[in-house]
């Protein structure tokens, strides 16, 4: 199984121009043809492209330089030369493109099939041909074609979802997306089981609410601590942030506060995004009240409780999800 990487360096090339011909006409009963070399063919570029299908910058990280053909040189009888091979990068919807000197960013790839040319191809030479004059009738030289580019680039992957979950370890949040979707996230009863984002669709009358399933957060997380910055980025480009919250566990007030504490210290922008709240585990001991003193704590947010066990409360929370992303 392929490893999720959501950021790596590459390293680009464009291909150079090739240089024009230096060529004479030579026919019979024509001894004295005037120039005509043709122009060099313009190098390869390198261009990143959306597509949809992917899910990770893995095979970015296997494969970390990338060079477009050069042009071909120009021919006799003012033939042009072959331009170069374009080079196509594809990546995920989402992927940010940096100079990786200045950290500034280039290039927002958000939907499929954008496109950005990355890195021009040079442009190829001008055959003898142009240069001819009333003077010089057998110019004997011609352009050479000019280099291509050569850029370091840092790709990075923010995750596009209409609603991210965020809760602390074993919320139970990548139960409920197995439940909502057709996602197969891993589950186990302990912390951090989740170490990748995972995306489930949930689908309905041709409408579809992209869900990720952001992997645990915990105190500090916004300053590295657990799997930290590393994930909380991924929140960003959610429409909606769903605070999982698991009823089984004491104090819910508690543990929503250090989750919107840690969003808050990464960026403080993130909780003016539309919000709910949602109590999980309702079949445990104890949650019906926890659920109950959330909400008394919290009356102005939207609260729902589910059981992705007995799937209580699931049909009101899918109704909950269309309606605030359509």
């Amino acid at each position: 199984m392929q490893s999720f990487v959501d950021e790596t360096a590459i390293e680009i090339t464009s291909g150079n121009g090739g240089p024009g011909a230096v060529s004479f006409r030579r026919e019979k009963y024509v001894p004295r043809g005037g120039p005509d070399g043709g122009d060099g063919g313009r190098g390869g570029s390198i261009k990143f492209i959306v597509q949809k299908n992917l899910k990770t910058l893995a095979h970015l990280k296997m494969k970390q330089r990338y060079r477009a053909k050069d042009g071909e040189s120009g021919r006799s009888r003012r033939k042009h030369g072959k331009d170069g091979e374009d080079v196509i990068i594809p990546v995920p919807p989402g992927s940010v493109v940096k100079d990786r000197q200045s950290g500034i960013t280039l290039k927002d790839l958000v939907h499929e099939g954008d496109e950005w040319t990355a890195a021009e191809g040079g442009k190829g030479g001008q055959g003898n041909w142009h240069y001819r004059t009333s003077t010089n009738q057998a110019p004997r030289y011609a352009q050479q074609g000019r280099p291509g580019k050569s850029m370091s680039f840092f790709v990075e992957l923010d995750i596009i979802a209409d609603v991210g979950f965020a809760g602390l370890p074993n919320a139970g949040k990548s139960t409920l997306l197995s439940v909502l979707t057709n996602a197969n996230p891993k589950i186990a009863q302990y912390p951090f089981t989740t170490k990748i984002p995972n995306l489930g669709v949930l689908r309905r009358d041709g409408y579809d609410v992209i869900l990720a399933d952001i992997p645990g957060i915990i105190e500090g997380a916004s300053h590295g601590a657990g799997l930290g910055l590393k994930f909380l980025k991924h929140i960003s480009r959610t429409a909606c942030i769903a605070f999982i919250i698991d009823m089984g566990m004491p104090d819910p007030c508690g543990n929503l506060e250090t989750i919107k504490n840690e969003i808050k210290e990464y960026s403080r922008e993130l909780l003016d995004k539309r919000s709910i709240i949602i109590g999980t585990k309702l079949d445990l001991p104890d949650a019906e009240k926890h659920l109950e003193e959330l909400a008394q704590a919290f009356p102005e947010e939207v609260i729902f409780g589910v059981s992705s066990v007995t799937r209580r409360g699931v049909k009101k929370l899918e109704d909950k999800l269309f309606e605030i992303t359509h």
